[in-house]
C-alpha cells in the first residue's frame, strides 16, 4: 500500500492603496507590497512532531512573525494551565530546565554540594600536610610485603 500526503501552509495578502487621504501617495505606502503569496509544502507522510513545528516556524517567519514570539508561542503550548504538571516536568527534564517552584530546592542542593566540595578540599589539604615517620613507612612496607 502506498501512502502519499502533503501538508501546505498558504498565505495570501493584498494591500490596497488609500487614495482618499489627499495626496497621490502617503508616507509608509512604499513599505507595503501590493500582493504577497506564500505557499510552503512538504511531504507529510513521514514528518514527526518536531519536523511539523520546524515547518510551521518557517511559515510564521515568512508571514512576518518575530523568532522570539514564535519560541514564546511554542513554550506556551507546554507551560499553561491546561497541561498537567507531570507533563511539564517531563519536558523540563528532557531539555534540562528548572521550573520556578523548584529553584529553592535546587539552590539548597547547590549549597550542600559546595559545602561537600569545600570539606573534601580541606581533607586533601590536611592529608598533603601530613607526613609519616621513617619507622611508619617501614612498617607499612613490611605489612604490604615490600
Amino acid at each position: 500500500m502506498t501512502y502519499n500526503a502533503e501538508v501546505q501552509f498558504k498565505f495570501d495578502a493584498t494591500y490596497t492603496h488609500d487614495y482618499t487621504r489627499g495626496f497621490g501617495s502617503s508616507i509608509g505606502d512604499d513599505e507595503f507590497i501590493p500582493e504577497e503569496h506564500y505557499l510552503i509544502t512538504a511531504p507529510a507522510a513521514d514528518l514527526n512532531a518536531k519536523q511539523y513545528f520546524k515547518l510551521f516556524e518557517k511559515f510564521m517567519l515568512c508571514v512576518g512573525m518575530d523568532a522570539a514570539s514564535i519560541r514564546s508561542g511554542a513554550m506556551s503550548l507546554v507551560f499553561n494551565d491546561y497541561v498537567r504538571e507531570e507533563d511539564q516536568r517531563k519536558v523540563c527534564k528532557e531539555y534540562e530546565l528548572t521550573m520556578d517552584e523548584d529553584l529553592d530546592n535546587k539552590f539548597k542542593e547547590w549549597v550542600k554540594r559546595d559545602e561537600e566540595v569545600k570539606r573534601l578540599q580541606e581533607e586533601i589539604e590536611t592529608a598533603r600536610g601530613f607526613s609519616y615517620t621513617e619507622e611508619e613507612i617501614n612498617q607499612m612496607n613490611l605489612e604490604n610485603g615490600l
